[in-house]
């Protein structure tokens, strides 16, 4: 008697899904020009080096490109685990300054991170608090983290994507207050950071430049959760998120896809990163 040949896996369930209706809510924030970014990174920047009509071929076509330049942390982001390091240590304890030799990194890069495709939890510390927008420089703690999983009726859980929504993505549009230097930025503490980590999330997103806590006139001087996140603990940061959408979804869990470019040794990468839900769980209670 021989064993019985694998089943092979199927798609259907995935089709017959999205057969049913989805909403998709992009969470990504544009890339142009003159848009916010953090003091520590070189900005974005585009030009076209080709306009139609710079060449035109014998059937009338032409064609445009452009040049980009860019930081691998800048606009909607994930930062690798070669992105921090603490008394010159890495995650897991590799050596920072031997992983870098040769101009990129040979463990922890950005392109050894792969595609995430599994649970998003949105927890929506703003209206925990009964408002829009977070206080400039306020510091979200764990009780603010369980009191927003109490109000959305769901915890983060072991390979959960979780997304902590500040309202700070509706300054976007003004790049000094959206930095907020001289005001301060909310963010998580460590405490809130710890709290997350110990439920196995693998990445954590949010709708400000370091996800962390910045106080007023600080900057990015000090920056503690990256160090308990990505040395400590290996947790991925996602910075720079647009959560305004998904909020007003009321949605508290849903697909995440993101997929980071796949840079060589990078400490970085530009993302689009999705929140997928069902026509269906995305409809106003009262239309269910």
């Amino acid at each position: 008697m021989t064993d019985a040949p694998p089943t092979p896996p199927t798609a259907a369930p995935l089709l017959a899904a999205i057969a049913s209706g989805t909403v998709v809510h992009d969470l990504a924030q544009p890339l142009e020009n003159g848009m916010p970014c953090s003091p520590n990174h070189p900005g974005f920047r585009m030009a076209l080096l080709r306009r139609h009509g710079d060449g035109t071929r014998p059937d009338g076509s032409s064609a445009a490109n452009e040049l980009i330049v860019t930081g691998g942390h800048v606009g909607t982001h994930i930062d690798a685990l070669s992105h921090a390091s603490h008394h010159g240590r890495l995650f897991g304890g590799h050596d920072a300054a031997e992983a870098q030799q040769g101009g990129r990194f040979s463990v922890h890069g950005i392109d050894t991170v792969p595609p995430m495709v599994c649970r998003g939890v949105l927890l929506d510390v703003a209206a925990a608090h009964g408002t829009d927008i977070l206080a400039a420089g306020y510091g979200i703690t764990a009780d603010d983290l369980a009191r927003a999983a109490d109000l959305a009726g769901v915890v983060p859980a072991e390979q959960d994507v979780c997304l902590v929504r500040t309202g700070w993505a509706r300054r976007w549009n003004d790049a000094e207050a959206y930095i907020g230097h001289a005001t301060g930025v909310p963010g998580l503490t460590e405490s809130a950071a710890a709290w997350l980590a110990d439920r196995g999330v693998r990445a954590i997103g949010a709708d400000t430049t370091a996800v962390e806590q910045i106080p007023a006139d600080q900057g990015h001087a000090v920056l503690p959760v990256h160090r308990t996140l990505l040395v400590d603990r290996g947790v991925h940061l996602i910075e720079h998120m647009n959560l305004e959408t998904l909020a007003a979804s009321c949605a508290a869990e849903f697909l995440f896809v993101l997929s980071p470019l796949k840079i060589t040794g990078g400490t970085g990468s530009p993302v689009r990163p999705l929140a997928v839900l069902t026509a269906a769980s995305s409809a106003p209670e009262e239309q269910r």
